[in-house]
C-alpha cells in the first residue's frame, strides 16, 4: 500500500496530495484508487479508475439518459418535443457505438488528463516548474538559475500586479441570475496575500440555485479569511489544502440548507482562484470554466490559451473517448448533465492544481452561460484585443445574448502586469 503523505509524480518528483490522480506541477496521470461519482440524474455511479472509464458503466449512463428524454418526449409539446427526439436520436448513436466497442472485446478506454500541464518550455526551473526558454539563466517565476553549474546568485524576481473586472449578466431566456460572482483581495496587518476569484453558477431555479451560489461563495470566503488570519501557506500544497477544506466546508452548508429547505436539486458549481506571488492555485467544481491566456504563448508559442479546469459532465466525458467532437457537445441538449456539483450530496471531490503566472497572463473564469455560446478561441481572442477588462467583459456577456443569451452569462477577467 502506497503511503499517501509520502507520494511523489513519477514523472517529475514533485509531492502529490492524498488521492491525487494527476501532477499539480506537470499533469501526468498518477495511480490512484479508483474512484466513484453518483450522477444527480438517476442516481447511477460512474466510476472513473485513473485514466480510464469503464464502457460498460458509461452505457448504463447513456441508457439512463435516454430513459430521462423518452419520458419528456411522451409529455412534452412543441418545441421541446422536438429537443427530446434529437436528444433520443443523438443518444441512440452513441449507445450503438459503445455497445459495438464492448461487443468486439473493449471494456475500458483511456481518458484525457483533467488537469492540463502547466506551460511547457525548454528548460524548466527545478525551484518552482515553470517552463523557460532555452537561453534563459534564471527562472522568470522565482529567479532561481536554471542553467547547469550555475552560481550566479538568483536574482528577485519584480512584484506581479494584478488587474480585474466582472460582470454577470441574467441572459435573455431566464427570469433570475443564479450565478454568483466575487472579486477581492486578502489582507492582513502585514499586508496583501493574495486576490481570490469565483464564479459560481446555481442549479434548482428560483429560491435554490440563487442561493445555493450565494452561499457557497459566502461561505468559501468566510472559511478563507479565518484559515489565514494566521498567515499564508508556505507551498502550492498548502494553498490547495486550504482551498479544498474551504470548499468542503461550502458544500457541506449547502447540503444542510437543502435537506433544511427541502429543495432536492439545489446545488452549485464553483470555479475558485487565488492569485498570490507568482502563482495561481485552483480549486473547481462542476463546469464553471477557467482559462489561462496570453498573446505571447502559455505552453508553446503558438498556443496562446489553455482550459484549466475540466467539466465535469457527461458530455466532457464523452468528448474525452471521442463520442462527441467539442462541437457537438456545445450544442447537445445534456451538456448541463454534471455528475459533480456543490451542495448535492453530502461530500464532494475537488479538483486542485496550481499555475505559474508571468507578466502579460489572462486568467478568465466563467459560467457555462458564456463558453456555451461564444467558443474557447473566441474568449481568448477578444480579452487579448480589448485593452479595458471591463469593456472585454461587456462584450464577451453582449456576444452571447447575441447568440441566444439561454443562461445567466458570467465573466470575470484578471491580467497579471
Amino acid at each position: 500500500m502506497t503511503n499517501e503523505a509520502n507520494r511523489v509524480c513519477a514523472s517529475c518528483g514533485a509531492p502529490l496530495l492524498p488521492g491525487a490522480r494527476f501532477c499539480t506541477r506537470c499533469g501526468a496521470p498518477q495511480d490512484a484508487d479508483a474512484a466513484e461519482v453518483l450522477l444527480p440524474n438517476g442516481g447511477r455511479r460512474l466510476r472513473l479508475a485513473g485514466d480510464s472509464l469503464s464502457l460498460r458503466e458509461l452505457l448504463a449512463v447513456v441508457e439512463s439518459g435516454v430513459a430521462y428524454w423518452r419520458q419528456r418526449l411522451e409529455s412534452a409539446e412543441g418545441v421541446a418535443r422536438e429537443q427530446a427526439a434529437a436528444a433520443i436520436r443523438e443518444l441512440s448513436q452513441i449507445l450503438d457505438s459503445l455497445a459495438q466497442q464492448i461487443a468486439s472485446g473493449r471494456e475500458m478506454v483511456r481518458v484525457t488528463g483533467r488537469l492540463p500541464a502547466q506551460r511547457a518550455a525548454a528548460r524548466a526551473c527545478a525551484v518552482c516548474g515553470r517552463g523557460n526558454r532555452a537561453e534563459a539563466r534564471f527562472c522568470v517565476s522565482c529567479g532561481a538559475p536554471v542553467r547547469a553549474g550555475s552560481q550566479e546568485a538568483p536574482r528577485t524576481p519584480p512584484e506581479l500586479r494584478l488587474a480585474v473586472a466582472a460582470r454577470s449578466d441574467v441572459g435573455v431566456a431566464r427570469p433570475v441570475n443564479e450565478d454568483t460572482l466575487y472579486t477581492g483581495e486578502f489582507t492582513t496587518a502585514d499586508g496583501a496575500i493574495g486576490t481570490l476569484l469565483v464564479v459560481a453558477d446555481g442549479m434548482g431555479g428560483h429560491a435554490a440555485g440563487d442561493v445555493a451560489s450565494r452561499l457557497a461563495v459566502e461561505t468559501l470566503k468566510a472559511e478563507l479569511r479565518a484559515a489565514l488570519e494566521h498567515g499564508p501557506p508556505d507551498d502550492d500544497a498548502g494553498w490547495q489544502e486550504l482551498l479544498r477544506q474551504a470548499v468542503v466546508a461550502a458544500n457541506a452548508k449547502v447540503y444542510a440548507q437543502a435537506q433544511e429547505a427541502g429543495q432536492r436539486g439545489m446545488g452549485t458549481t464553483l470555479t475558485a482562484t487565488i492569485v498570490a506571488g507568482r502563482r495561481a492555485h485552483l480549486a473547481h467544481v462542476g463546469d464553471t470554466r477557467a482559462y489561462l491566456i496570453n498573446p505571447a504563448g502559455v505552453n508553446g508559442a503558438a498556443i496562446t490559451w489553455m482550459q484549466l479546469t475540466h467539466d465535469h459532465s457527461i458530455v466532457a466525458r464523452l468528448v474525452d473517448i471521442g463520442q462527441l467532437s467539442p462541437e457537438q457537445a456545445r450544442v447537445h441538449p445534456q451538456r448541463n448533465m454534471i455528475y459533480r456539483s456543490l451542495g448535492t450530496d453530502p461530500a464532494v471531490e475537488v479538483d486542485l492544481v496550481s499555475q505559474s503566472l508571468a507578466p502579460g497572463d489572462l486568467l478568465l473564469l466563467c459560467s457555462d452561460g458564456l463558453n456555451t455560446h461564444v467558443e474557447d478561441a473566441e474568449l481568448a481572442q477578444l480579452a487579448q484585443e480589448e485593452g479595458s477588462l471591463a469593456r472585454a467583459c461587456e462584450r464577451l456577456v453582449a456576444l452571447a445574448n447575441q447568440r441566444g443569451g439561454k443562461d445567466n452569462i458570467s465573466v470575470v477577467i484578471a491580467r497579471v502586469q
